[in-house]
This record gives structure tokens, C-alpha cells and sequence, in this order.
């Protein structure tokens, strides 16, 4: 069944509202141009009856049911912030309603009759959607594609090697809250000069990662695949394929996760199929939507994490060209994982499609 709005703008319907990239997408809907009618907050049972503020007015957040969506049909957006089986559940049950689901999770990434969108580099893919669901890809992914794009734009890419030093908030509250609780245990000590001295400080319970974090940097991400290689490797791949449009491109992803609260880095070497010169690579980056360069070593400085975070874009520096090869350009991108490379890529989506029916 299909139902109608009473609103003259689309509704938004915010499906884990409470959860910690569901935190950031509030403040910027209350940052950016109100293009919304009813912005509704929806999240699991437990976190259900708070109150939160969303553009300067209250909401009282709902149960994820069928009830939660009454009145939201064509037109409107539903955006879930929610893992993998909640989005694979509620997105088709939205679309029954006309809506269109945007998912942030990985539920729907690798379907072909779902576009995975970056604004910055594929916004026309929003409009072709067989099954009512537009994809925003990882936070890894995020951070560097813009920057990609606009390279590719001007270069043709050919071949792409990246290492990703990953946050811990990227796996949740659960991730930050375990690296706030490892390094409290480990400050002031002279821990990490000795084998097994951390493991022992911080005890058995890693959280969500596969190693203790504080002191450590810990190369692993998602779970086992074949050959060796993680999922979320194998996820970065695919998704850069994707969005650029690249079936065939060669990728190489190693992932790390390293004890950095907020803010993603990522070491790039891009090859292209013609010669690259540092300086217009340069003018292309500081001319993409979505990129700041900041690139001036010699006065200290270059993109870190702790700067990138709170901010919307991808900080890009160290630019070189490779000494053994002039077609590849390598650099270093670090951005906020919960805001660049999650929350605002997926709310960036969801204007597109209301501008749609504006």
C-alpha cells in the first residue's frame, strides 16, 4: 500500500536515531538548508520514549515498527543508521510505502540494482534505484573517493594500493568506549616495552577489535575471507569499483586499526593511465567538492585525525609523485569516520532524492 503525505515537503525518518553516527546525522540535519516537513526519530525498543532535539525542537524517539512509519509514503526517505540485518528487514518494508530507503550499513552495497551513491563523484546514480534503496558506502571508502574521483576525472585511474589506520568509534560506542577504557589502564605506565605487558593490563576483553588497541596498532578489520584478506578489505575494493565505475580496476587494501578515537587515515598510491603533475593534481584536489588540501611539510603541515575531526571534509596532503613511477600519485586523506564518511554522505543522499519532489 502506498500512502501520501499531509506535508508540502518530504518526511525523514531516521531508523537508529540513538546510536552514534544516528547522534551526528541530528546535528547536521539541524546545520544544513531545512528541506524536511516531519522528521521523525526511530530507533530499537530499548532506546525508545527519549527525547532528543533535532533543529531546535524535540522529539520523542520510536519503537522500530510498522507503526513508526505511518504516514510516510511517496516521496519521503527513510534513513537507516542500523546494522546490516535491521537495514536488510525495514528498507523493502519502507519501499512497500513508497518510500525510498538510504542504507548505511552493508546490507546492500554489492546488489547491482542498488546504486551506491557519493555525491561528490556519482550523483546521478540516485536516480535509478529498481528497488526503491540508494547505498552509501563505508567510512574507509568514503574518505578517499572524492578525492579519487576527481583524480580519476582528469588521469584515468589504473591501479590503486591503500592502507587504511582506522578509529576506533567506526565499530560504535562499543569501539570508543573500549579504547577509552584501554588507555585508562595503560596511562602513566610504562607498559609496552615488554611482550604480552598490554595484554595483560588491559585484559581479555578487546571489545570489538582482535587485539588491544591502546599502545598497539592492530592490522585487521571484518572477518577472515579467502587468501588472507578481510572482508572489509574486500568491502573497500568492491565499493571503489562501484562507485567510480571501474569494474576491473586492480585494488590492494590492507585495514588497521589504530587507537584514534575519531578520524580516519588512509595512505594512497593511485596509478594512472597518463603522467601526473604534482601541482595541477594539486589544482584538481583543491578545486573537488568535498576535499581541503592541506599540504605544506616544510611548515609542519598535513592532514591528522584529531583536525579532520568534527569537520565535513577529506583533508588531503603529502602529495608526490612516486619517484619509480611517473604516472602514480601518492598521498595521505584523513576525515571524520562517524561525519564525512557516514553521516553526512548518507544525509547528503537523502537531499538529493527530496529534490527530487521539491
Amino acid at each position: 500500500m502506498t500512502e501520501t503525505r499531509s506535508t508540502p515537503a518530504p518526511a525523514l525518518a531516521v531508523v537508529g536515531a540513538t546510536g552514534a553516527v544516528g547522534s551526528v546525522v541530528l546535528q547536521i540535519l539541524s546545520q544544513r538548508a531545512d528541506v524536511w516537513g516531519d522528521i521523525r526519530l526511530i530507533a530499537s525498543g530499548r532506546s525508545a520514549g527519549r527525547v532528543l532535539a533535532v533543529r531546535g525542537q524535540e522529539s520523542e524517539v520510536l519503537a522500530l515498527t510498522e507503526d513508526a512509519f505511518e504516514g510516510i509514503g511517496q516521496g519521503d526517505v527513510v534513513l537507516f543508521l542500523t546494522p546490516v540485518d535491521i537495514s536488510a528487514r525495514w528498507a523493502p518494508v519502507v519501499v512497500t510505502r513508497g518510500a525510498v530507503a538510504v542504507d548505511q550499513s552493508a546490507a546492500f552495497r554489492e546488489d547491482p540494482e542498488v546504486p551506491l551513491v557519493v555525491p561528490e563523484v556519482n550523483a546521478l546514480a540516485v536516480r535509478t534505484r529498481p528497488r526503491g534503496i540508494v547505498a552509501s558506502p563505508d567510512c574507509v571508502t568514503a574518505a578517499m573517493i572524492a578525492a579519487l574521483g576527481a583524480l580519476h576525472a582528469e588521469y584515468a585511474l589504473a591501479d590503486l594500493t591503500v592502507s587504511s589506520y582506522q578509529a576506533a568509534s567506526a565499530a560504535g560506542r562499543a569501539g570508543s568506549d573500549t579504547l577509552r577504557r584501554q588507555l585508562s589502564l595503560v596511562a602513566g605506565t610504562s607498559l609496552g616495552e615488554q611482550t604480552g605487558d598490554v595484554r595483560r593490563a588491559v585484559g581479555e576483553d578487546a571489545g570489538p577489535f582482535a587485539a588491544p588497541l591502546a599502545l598497539n596498532v592492530v592490522p585487521w578489520s571484518g572477518e577472515l575471507r579467502e587468501g588472507g584478506w578481510s572482508s572489509h578489505e574486500l568491502a573497500v575494493r568492491a565499493q571503489t569499483r562501484r562507485v567510480l565505475h571501474l569494474d576491473a580496476l586492480p585494488v590492494a587494501v590492507t585495514c588497521v586499526q589504530v587507537p584514534v578515537l575519531t578520524g580516519h587515515s588512509l595512505s594512497v598510491r593511485a596509478r594512472f593511465e597518463a603522467e601526473v603533475d604534482a601541482p595541477h593534481a594539486r589544482e584538481i584536489l583543491e578545486a573537488a567538492p568535498g576535499v581541503v588540501v592541506v599540504d605544506d611539510p616544510a611548515a609542519g603541515e598535513f592532514p591528522t585525525p584529531v583536525d579532520a575531526a568534527g569537520t565535513d571534509p577529506a583533508w588531503v596532503g603529502r602529495l608526490r609523485v612516486s619517484l619509480d613511477d611517473p604516472r602514480s600519485l601518492e598521498f595521505f586523506v584523513c576525515a571524520d569516520n562517524l561525519r564525512n564518511g557516514a553521516a553526512l554522505n548518507a544525509t547528503r543522499i537523502a537531499e538529493l532524492i527530496a529534490g527530487e519532489f521539491a
